[in-house]
């Protein structure tokens, strides 16, 4: 049987051809297609699935493949363009309208590399550069060269500076205004499940987008802090180290978007009060919701980070809390119903608490102690508990002390362990 991609001129792209290069583990695959039609995809059993441009999935490996395409800019964001695709739009011209070099190299059947604008010398060198100045055109590859960097950071690439400053020129133009809260976490969402986060915003800052895209983070930066607490004074840079700590403790997204946002109150202390900044917890929930509402951030998200702002001193404090303080937190959390919560939580606390100059490395008891806390309160026997009492107040209340005994035993326990 004759192979649906036979006698066609197929090229793989992308990011296929870059991390193969890279000598990296291969993922996806996709492919352009030079000189055909859709009807004649579709005689071949490719099936459809392109809305603004034909793109078809393989019959067998659902892999996709694109026709050749050009693209003019017709109005402002990712949407204003016209999109041509016909069997006379040559595999360079299909190359050129991509984001960054070392995303518009193809290879052929023969597996000889098409590489008309540098890109493999590009990767060679660490460097993320754009393919041509149609990159302007396009506000999302702001956000993804950030990704990039991001991504590849550990490998030591970085974002060329004429990259960077036609990145400030969209900015000065308002091309990143016209991006839709879908897309922007969609980027951010992918960049939390990689390495590198922090270096993301830090790419975003320099060419000025954070102020535009993400302004509740961007206000931290030369926001001071008590030096005593936080040697490296500046909360932008924490909040940046806080990242940075969590990737060590985590990869889970949820956990991560909760340490970006967990210090957005700082940024709304009154003057008069810095560097101190008592009840920035409770501050620190409005610019969360602000920002959660405005990307239509997914509840999962949004909920735990509101619980980190919230609560994370008390972690820090947990020493100095009483057992019915600490089973109202661990009840806050949601942690008899979610358990998994409370570790998580300790989790985001602990990289607050390295997310400081000196402190990387630091260890963290208090997390520990915790999950110690909320291990006692969850032994507590609650069927036991309902069968010797009547009324769902009566039980509700029964179990409370009980857990709050349990977790005042714990306490001493600790205490004399620590004699």
């Amino acid at each position: 049987m004759t192979e649906p991609e036979a006698n066609l001129d197929v090229y793989l792209v992308g990011g296929a051809v870059r991390d193969q290069i890279m000598g990296l583990q291969v993922k996806d695959r996709d492919w352009v297609v030079v000189g055909a039609t859709p009807e004649e995809m579709t005689r071949r059993g490719f099936k459809p699935v392109g809305k603004d441009f034909p793109v078809f999935l393989h019959p067998s490996t659902k892999e996709e493949y694109a026709l050749a395409r050009s693209e003019r800019k017709t109005g402002k964001g990712y949407r204003g363009f016209e999109i041509v695709s016909n069997p006379n739009i040559t595999l360079e011209q299909d190359l050129i309208r991509r984001d960054l070099t070392m995303n518009a190299i193809a290879q052929d059947s023969n597996g000889d590399l098409v590489d008309p604008h540098g890109g493999i010398e590009d990767i060679r060198n660490g460097r993320i550069k754009h393919v041509s100045r149609a990159f302007e055109e396009d506000p999302v590859r702001v956000l993804r060269t950030a990704r990039f960097a991001a991504r590849y950071a550990k490998r030591g690439m970085w974002i060329d500076p004429e990259t960077n400053a036609l990145m400030s020129k969209m900015v000065e133009l308002g091309e990143v205004d016209a991006l839709v809260p879908e897309r922007v976490w969609q980027e951010l969402e992918s960049v939390l499940s990689q390495s590198g986060v922090a270096v993301f915003f830090q790419a975003l800052r320099r060419c000025g987008a954070l102020e535009r895209i993400f302004p509740e983070l961007d206000a931290l930066f030369g926001v001071p802090q008590v030096k005593k607490y936080h040697p490296e004074i500046d909360t932008g840079k924490h909040v940046m180290m806080s990242l940075d700590a969590a990737e060590v403790l985590t990869s889970d997204p949820i956990l991560l978007f909760a340490v970006l946002v967990h210090d957005l109150g700082k940024a709304l202390t009154p003057m008069a009060e810095l560097p101190s900044h008592r009840g920035h917890e409770s501050r620190g929930i409005s610019p969360i919701a602000n920002l959660c509402d405005r990307l239509r951030v997914p509840k999962k998200y949004r909920d735990f980070a509101l619980k980190v702002c919230e609560f994370h001193l008390h972690c820090h404090r947990i020493d100095e809390l009483k057992p019915a303080t600490i089973f109202n937190l661990l009840e806050k959390l949601d942690g008899f119903r979610t358990p998994e919560n409370v570790g998580n939580f300790a989790t985001c606390c602990k990289a607050d608490q390295r997310g400081r100059t000196g402190l990387e490395q630091a260890s963290y008891p208090q997390a520990e102690r915790l999950c110690r806390f909320h291990q006692a309160a969850m032994s507590v026997n609650t069927k036991e508990i309902a069968s010797k009492h009547e009324g769902g107040e009566q039980i509700g209340m029964a179990i409370r002390n009980a857990r709050i005994h349990g977790i005042t035993e714990m306490k001493k326990q600790m205490l004399l362990a620590a004699k």
